[in-house]
């Protein structure tokens, strides 16, 4: 009876948690990844600093690690054109649609004890993602038009 109570209570516990989704989304993007290129909808040159930390050309060739267990994580500017060196983030996939299995990723920077310097977040399109490639896209406006950022990556 108590195994049977406690089997009630764990199945109770987790159908309130994060979505079937959400948590293959999470076993599937634990690990480490490279992000490869940086890809704008609209044509022409653009000085965009993403993440409120460097430039387009430092982030490409960065690599990130994810450890969704505790939704932390650390990526890091290889470019030593580039102020290089470890950041930490905290992170949360939600998903947006259950129908459809769209989610956002949520972003956010954090000192090395994961606390937040800022309290500033980004906030994410997880656009694609499987076991060897993930795509995040952020809409911005530029000129009052939809401009939107792919950011490409591949696990290694």
């Amino acid at each position: 009876m108590k195994k049977l109570i406690l089997l009630l209570i764990t199945a109770t516990f987790l159908s309130c948690g994060s979505s079937k989704v959400v948590r293959q989304s999470q076993k599937t993007i634990k690990g480490d990844w490279t992000l490869n290129n940086i890809t704008y909808s609209e044509s022409g040159n653009y000085n965009v600093m993403l993440l409120n930390d460097v430039s387009k050309a430092c982030f490409e060739g960065s690599t990130w690690s994810f450890i969704p267990n505790n939704n932390t994580g650390i990526y890091t500017i290889n470019n030593e054109n580039c102020t290089t060196g470890d950041r930490n983030f905290v992170f949360t996939i939600q998903e947006i649609d259950e129908q459809t299995g769209l989610y956002d990723f949520l972003l956010k920077p954090t000192d090395a004890k994961n606390k937040s310097v800022t309290n500033q977040g980004f906030r994410l399109e997880l656009s694609q993602l499987s076991d060897f490639d993930m795509q995040w896209q952020q809409t911005v406006s530029v000129d009052g038009k939809p401009f939107t950022i792919n950011m490409n990556f591949s696990k290694l």
